[in-house]
């Protein structure tokens, strides 16, 4: 024993020394001290222990010893005890704390007292279920007689699916197939909502938003099944650090949840570096590529053999950045490639390859998008390299937290882009290190959500006209929807009366669950990955390059009818960036100050714009309500690899996507335009800033992501009733001479 923890010792001051040697190398190049605008260092910390509970049978204990675990962490008993009591708990600690056996301990007691006891864990992704599972397998198999545990989800086998319903005591699944294939069809599973004490909600922090609103539905409705079978199951919550993770649990739940948010777990030293890349054009504050210069930093961390892991925000990014480390990290013949990609699209047991390989070792770097941001086990890391700033601070801390996890010295570096909120952010570097994480907000009675959710429990069950289901006039609603010919009043339930499955055309997450099949026909027909419709049109159509593991792919053909992308292998030194065009109608305004003075926020936006308090309280307007977006992608061009010069470009004719949305819009009006002091480019400029800076500030406030977020400008017509509006894309001066009150569109996209 004393033996591994000298040798683990000396491995950490190795690495430790290499951390140091990679920010030497830093320093170095920054002449000025505008490069590295703050190093953070984070002393290890140590484990604090607690004995197990008493109340553990004797085999678990053995169990868990076997595995190397004698002695629990002070948060995992202060956990396991409130969950053997009953209460619902939402336990909050950083990555790699133990959380898992937190909730394992003592649902895997009960079973074994209790052989009929019933339990299920929902996880935001199936990977982070086939983690999960492993672990559970592993205690299973060290038990004498072991017990049923599976997962259940879009990829398991037909022929499977009826032994789970019937043996399954751990059931792990995710909230879509809960909405879709458990719910809609409980009476196939009798056993499980009969005997269902426990039910495990992992990543806590990740429902919020619109997800967070339909699974709030989603858990009012599992809660109404299982009590129709006589349970009452606890619940218990693992989130990571977010400022309000009780009050988002009692919003899901809407039931009572103690927070347990003390961390006995130990640290290892972490350094956090923010980076930024030196400035190209001061007076127009461009900066050199930050993709570049993350490929730069991560390449100093593989040089000095520290297995890192690259994040990417979106999906292109993070195969450009994986073709220009594995440009740099070449592989020799007969070896396996050292440097892989990892994110939405690449086949489950390609991802499954990639997680194990980081695990023992073998893969030294990794370039993912969010898709390992989530506590999937891939071993201990020695570096994370973060290409732009993820949006949130909790989101940043997530990710930094991939590397060090328990043991071993580790450095995160953030690389800002150009973007205003990556320059805050590292520009001011106490906001971050000192502020609370954001606060995740849900809406679970937004009707368009609630409506959705009421159709599929009236499916499930009739609904009763005393029933209460979120803060809503519950018989109005089931009444319009009798109305509607959707539900059926007989005696005091509603029923549901149409042959239509509901719970199959209402989406969690996405617009739709259409999905294009990635084709490989350079030999041998094989399929290579897939995509959802919406990006399908963006990165596959044809003529695009398409980027895949560090491969090129020309596209060859996409088959909208088959819904098939078929592709060919090519060596080429550009990828492809479609263009698009975007156009918004106003279709219905829910409110507007139009003729009323102006709120100060928009007050404040008309006084930035260079009006008079005066002039802009009659000047401009805000608005919210209903909006048709269509857009189309219209043609692409072909970017240089390092240079990003534009090398070439095409037309394409594609189909229109059509989206009815929400959107809030500021209307500026003629005369606040022709009272400003600047020319026609200049005023175009202002409301493209204006528009970015309302994009940017409602990105961080409401903590969503900015591609959840669209953006356009439109013009409101002199002829029309005062209501109305369409988009039209700016790029002409002509065009802005033209406009005569533009509309500035913030929409949920």
């Amino acid at each position: 024993m004393a033996e591994s923890l000298a040798v683990g010792r000396a491995g950490q001051s190795r690495a430790l020394a290499r951390v140091h040697d990679v920010l030497d190398a830093f320093s170095a190049r920054d002449h000025n001290g505008e490069i590295v605008t703050a190093i953070r260092h984070f002393p290890a910390r140590e484990a604090q222990w607690a004995e197990f509970p008493g109340w553990v049978n004797g085999k678990l204990r053995s169990a868990y010893t076997a595995k190397g675990v004698s002695r629990l962490y002070t948060h995992q008993a202060r956990a396991a005890e409130a969950v053997h009591s009953g209460r619902n708990v939402v336990i909050v600690t950083p990555t790699a704390s133990g959380k898992t056996l937190c909730y394992n301990l003592p649902i895997l007691n009960a079973i074994l007292e209790n052989s009929d006891t019933r339990a299920l864990y929902l996880f935001p992704t199936k990977a982070l279920a086939q983690d999960q599972l492993a672990e559970l397998h592993d205690l299973s198999q060290r038990l004498d007689h072991g017990f049923g545990v599976f997962t259940y989800d879009g990829d398991t086998p037909a022929d499977a699916r009826k032994a789970i319903r019937e043996k399954g005591r751990v059931v792990l699944t995710n909230p879509d197939m809960l909405h879709t294939g458990i719910l809609a069809h409980h009476t196939r599973w009798t056993r499980l909502f009969e005997n269902l004490r426990y039910i495990v909600l992992d990543e806590l922090h990740t429902y919020r938003g619109v997800f967070g609103s339909h699974l709030c539905n989603v858990l009012r409705r599992l809660r109404r099944v299982a009590r129709f079978y006589g349970c009452e199951p606890r619940f218990i919550c693992c989130s990571a650090t977010i400022a309000n993770p009780g009050e988002l649990a009692f919003r899901l739940l809407e039931s009572r949840v103690e927070v347990l948010d003390s961390n006995g777990a130990p640290a290892a030293e972490k350094t956090f570096v923010f980076y930024n890349p030196p400035a190209v054009n001061r007076a127009l504050g461009i900066r050199r590529s930050y993709i570049n210069e993350s490929a730069r930093v991560a390449q100093e961390f593989l040089k000095h053999d520290l297995q890192t892991m690259v994040f990417a925000n979106s999906r292109l990014h993070a195969e450009i950045l994986l073709t220009y480390l594995q440009q740099a990290n070449p592989h020799l013949p007969g070896k396996t490639e050292t440097i892989r990609g990892y994110r939405g699209g690449y086949l489950p047991n390609e991802r499954r390859e990639i997680e194990r390989g980081l695990r023992e070792g073998k893969i030294r770097g990794v370039v993912s998008t969010s898709a390992l941001e989530l506590g999937i086990d891939v071993g201990s890391l020695d570096s994370v390299v973060m290409a732009g700033y993820p949006g949130t601070i909790s989101a940043t801390w997530q990710r930094a937290g991939r590397a060090g996890r328990r043991t071993g010295s580790s450095c995160a570096v953030l690389v800002a882009s150009s973007a205003p909120l990556d320059q805050f952010m590292v520009r001011h570097p106490d906001y971050f290190f000192g502020h609370t994480p954001e606060h995740a907000f849900i809406q679970p009675d937004n009707l368009e959500i609630l409506i959705n959710h009421l159709k599929c429990a009236a499916f499930e069950l009739p609904i009763a006209r005393g029933e209460k289901f979120g803060d809503v006039d519950l018989p109005d609603l089931c009444a319009r929807l009798a109305e509607a010919g959707f539900l059926h009043l007989a005696g005091e339930n509603y029923h549901w009366t149409q042959e239509a499955y509901p719970a199959d055309t209402v989406s969690l997450r996405s617009v739709t669950s259409d999905n294009f099949v990635i084709i490989d026909i350079t030999g041998e027909p094989n399929v290579v990955g897939e995509i959802d419709f919406p990006s399908a049109l963006v990165f596959l159509h044809e003529k695009a390059i398409y980027l895949h593991g560090g491969q090129q792919y020309h596209v060859e053909h996409l088959d909208f009818k088959a819904r098939k992308a078929y592709v060919k292998g090519v060596d080429v030194d550009y990828y492809t960036d479609a263009v698009r065009y975007t156009e918004v109608r106003v279709l219905e305004v829910a409110a507007s100050n139009r003729g009323n003075r102006p709120d100060a926020v928009t007050q404040g936006a008309a006084n930035g714009l260079g009006a008079s308090p005066q002039t802009g309280a009659s000047a401009h307007s805000h608005s919210h309500g209903d909006v048709l977006v269509r857009s189309q992608v219209v043609g692409f061009k072909k970017i240089k690899f390092y240079t990003n010069e534009t090398i070439g470009d095409g037309k394409l004719e594609l189909p229109e996507n059509e989206m009815h949305t929400t959107s809030y819009w500021i209307t500026l009006e003629r005369t606040l335009l022709e009272s400003l002091p600047f020319s026609v480019s200049e005023r175009q400029s202002g409301m493209f800033g204006l528009l970015h800076a309302l994009e940017c500030v409602a990105t961080l406030l409401l903590m969503c992501d900015r591609r959840d977020l669209g953006t356009a400008i439109g013009e409101r017509p002199p002829a029309a009733d005062g209501e109305d509006g369409r988009s039209v894309p700016v790029h002409r001066e002509e065009a802005v001479r033209e406009f005569f009150e533009p509309n500035l569109y913030l929409y949920d996209a």
